[in-house]
């Protein structure tokens, strides 16, 4: 087998037989790496006998029922997937070190064999030992999880054939290797193939592979791009690994929403599931403080109410400083400028500090109302009623625009206890309503928003 030195990007796996400071294909910089390649023999890729014929059927005569997903029995994990385990799916697992994809892979193997299904777990970096001491903290008591310490691709391919499971979890791809690839365990070209092999064993089985997959400094999925592309669904935690709570979403998904997310908490039996994540994010919200705004945002079909906190202050510096948690910061100084312009609020020289409690990251522009109105708050000094929510989204000239769920968003602020909610007049023309403890304020624009928020 002849081998040569080729260089390979590390974001889209383009390769080069030389250095190249910019990748000609995805255009990152500093992205290409050096290692071994070898053309892959012929027999490289294991073939697989398909379960269905490979003549090509008529599409009304396929039949697809949602009784055959695999429930985990966590009702949050589910819900990111779409409602269950599709089998034959490749779900990739990705966060930083220590945020929870080992736990809660244990934990999903250990619910989907409580249910009588096989799972097989490789764990590529622990021994057998250390998966069962870590099996034990999380509560084990299955009887047809298989654990197996390997990183030989074609060894593990070998145990599938052999037990046949209902789902594989590889613990992680980074150290898996392919012995008809000379490169290294974790290179580009590894990290693909490896992908590659799995995914078309997936498809020609009918088993759910779950794969974990490590994250850069930057925090993308380490190795190529491609094998983002090549998976059926990316799952990714989000928040601190020194915090309580774990976001799990969805940033992508063949067979359900991308916008779902679920809530964990992490604890000493591992990660517990959070029924009420609005509960929780507002159970810590300070009283009698300015700056401090609820708002509703959506997750996928979920509304969640959160907490938006600002801290505006003389800048001891030529140039003020606007850092945004948990908010994009490019919408954030948009939202400045329409309170400069069109409020008239003197924040050229302030310091603004934006953080969304809970760690949560939101894309929703409904949030744009309580974020002005948390800097005004913050800005004059002057408190916002704490039983009212507010939400909608900011033009330039400073009207508030219709947003989407209305009804739903108003549901969960009503069942949490709010008073009042501060809203687009638009949607409040032909809202279907029920009258209630729950006060509905249509406003037009952001001033009359400030008007009723701040007038205490």
């Amino acid at each position: 087998m002849k081998t040569k030195t080729v260089f390979s990007c590390q974001s889209c796996g383009y390769q080069s037989l030389k250095w190249l400071g910019r990748c000609p294909d995805c255009n990152n910089w500093n992205s290409f790496v050096e290692e071994d390649y070898s053309a892959p023999l012929a027999k490289s890729r294991p073939q697989q006998s398909a379960p269905y014929k490979e003549e090509p059927v008529l599409l009304k005569d396929i039949d697809v029922s949602e009784d055959v997903r695999l429930k985990t029995g966590m009702a949050e994990f589910d819900r990111v997937l779409g409602g269950g385990i599709v089998p034959g799916s490749v779900i990739l697992i990705g966060g930083d070190p220590g945020i929870g994809k080992s736990t809660i892979s244990l934990q999903v193997s250990n619910e989907l064999t409580r249910q009588g299904h096989t799972v097989l777990y490789v764990s590529s970096e622990e021994s057998v030992a250390q998966t069962k001491l870590r099996a034990r903290r999380l509560g084990d008591n299955s009887e047809t999880l298989y654990i197996v310490n390997q990183t030989d691709l074609s060894v593990i391919v070998e145990h599938i054939k052999k037990i046949k499971p209902q789902a594989v979890v590889i613990d992680s791809i980074q150290v898996i290797f392919h012995p008809d690839f000379t490169s290294s365990p974790g290179s580009v070209g590894q990290v693909r193939e490896c992908s590659s092999i799995l995914t078309q064993l997936a498809k020609t089985t009918g088993i759910a592979v779950f794969i974990i997959g490590h994250v850069t400094k930057e925090g993308t999925l380490a190795g190529p791009r491609v094998m983002e592309h090549i998976v059926d669904t990316v799952l990714y935690f989000e928040g601190d690994r020194f915090a309580i709570y774990r976001i799990l979403r969805a940033v992508k998904n063949r067979f359900g929403s991308t916008n779902e997310i679920g809530v964990f908490e992490m604890s000493a039996s591992g990660l517990k599931e959070v029924k009420n994540p609005s509960e929780i994010f507002l159970s810590e919200r300070p009283k009698e403080v300015s700056g401090s705004v609820v708002t509703s945002v959506l997750e996928g079909s979920r509304p969640l109410l959160v907490e938006v906190q600002a801290l505006v202050s003389k800048s001891g510096f030529g140039y003020p400083r606007r850092r945004a948690q948990g908010f994009d910061f490019n919408r954030l100084s948009l939202l400045i400028a329409v309170l400069e312009k069109r409020i008239g609020l003197h924040l050229e020289m302030e310091d603004i500090f934006l953080n969304v409690a809970g760690g949560i990251q939101i894309a929703d522009p409904a949030a744009d109302l309580a974020v002005a109105v948390a800097v005004s708050s913050a800005h004059q000094e002057k408190m916002v009623a704490a039983d009212t929510v507010f939400f909608g989204e900011l033009g330039l000239a400073g009207e508030v625009r219709s947003i989407s769920q209305t009804l739903v968003r108003l549901k969960e602020s009503q069942k949490l206890g709010f008073r009042q909610a501060v809203i687009p007049r638009n949607n409040h023309k032909n809202l279907d309503f029920k009258k209630g403890p729950l006060e509905l304020i249509p406003v037009s624009t952001l001033k009359e928003a400030l008007d009723i928020a701040l007038r205490r």
